[in-house]
């Protein structure tokens, strides 16, 4: 009579044994098991490719559970496969306030409702003259590097307090200490992420939320790939997107405003900017953008 259940049991372990576990979702539906309740997390936007991409790799090294979420589904899956099926993947677009606020209660389903770091990474560039730049375009620019670090920020809020010493890590540019020609939309919007930034460093230090901003010249990423000026071409693309995850591993551990990611010489002039006159950093700026008269008589002449 004995042999029997236990027969029956080791038949159990057996087949339980060679049963494959179906792999985690890719698409938001939330594990919701607790198995990472006790992980440090991160959410960050436009994860895909580039920075966020970077990103994502190097907290996943560290251990922390990424949430990784972006508008191109084929990306979050190759980088599934790079960092493991043990993190959060959705396809989300951060102007979109309903889908943030049902993505990041998904996601925080998996952390006992608790959201460690929030990187808002998503954003939009176009390197143009004003007027060449379509009205669609600027619009676009707009909608995503504002009004989506607006909706992640605000709908993250309750998780961010409920995590002790969160922080809200924002992506923001050196194109914010004084406005870019040929850049004037993408540096508009900067200028508003270093307020918002500033503003908010403030505000939240009362729930112990640490929010910052990362402040780059061009990085060599898909996004400045597709755009050519003469600015970039004078500046150059110096930076790789993994300069910049690291600069954001340093955030998520340290509490410093704004974080300049630059050669030496750049960052120098970085602090040197607010310092100095405005007529001789718009000299400086009209030149290296091609505005200066010199380039506009050759731009005449070859019209």
């Amino acid at each position: 009579m004995f042999f029997v259940p236990v027969m029956l049991v080791w038949l159990r372990l057996l087949l339980l044994k060679h049963v494959k576990k179906p792999p985690s979702p890719l698409m938001g539906e939330g594990r919701g098991e607790g198995e990472f309740r006790m992980k440090k997390n991160i959410f960050i936007t436009g994860a895909s490719a580039g920075i966020g991409k970077a990103t994502a790799i190097t907290f996943a090294k560290q251990g922390w559970l990424v949430g990784a979420v972006d508008v191109d589904k084929t990306g979050l899956e190759r980088l599934q496969e790079l960092i493991g099926e043990d993190h959060y993947f959705d396809e989300m677009d951060v102007t979109d306030t309903d889908k943030v606020e049902h993505v990041l209660s998904d996601f925080c389903k998996n952390t006992d409702g608790k959201l460690t770091s929030l990187f808002n990474n998503a954003g939009l560039l176009a390197v143009d003259p004003f007027e060449k730049v379509s009205i669609e375009k600027h619009q676009a620019i707009l909608d995503v590097n504002i009004k989506g670090v607006m909706n992640c920020t605000y709908k993250a809020f309750p998780f961010l307090k409920r995590s002790e010493g969160a922080s809200v890590i924002n992506m923001s540019s050196v194109s914010a200490n004084y406005g870019i020609p040929s850049l004037a939309t993408y540096s508009g919007s900067k200028f508003f992420i270093r307020g918002l930034t500033e503003a908010l460093n403030v505000e939240w230090e009362q729930y112990n939320i640490h929010v910052c901003d990362i402040m780059p010249n061009f990085v060599n990423t898909p996004m400045v790939d597709n755009v050519a000026g003469k600015i970039v071409d004078n500046v150059g693309v110096h930076l790789t997107a993994q300069d910049v995850a690291d600069t954001v591993w340093k955030a998520a551990h340290k509490k410093r405003l704004h974080w300049p990611v630059d050669r030496l010489g750049y960052r120098l002039l970085q602090k040197v900017v607010p310092m100095t006159p405005n007529k001789l950093n718009r000299f400086i700026l009209k030149n290296l953008s091609g505005y200066s008269k010199e380039c506009n008589s050759k731009h005449s002449e070859s019209v």
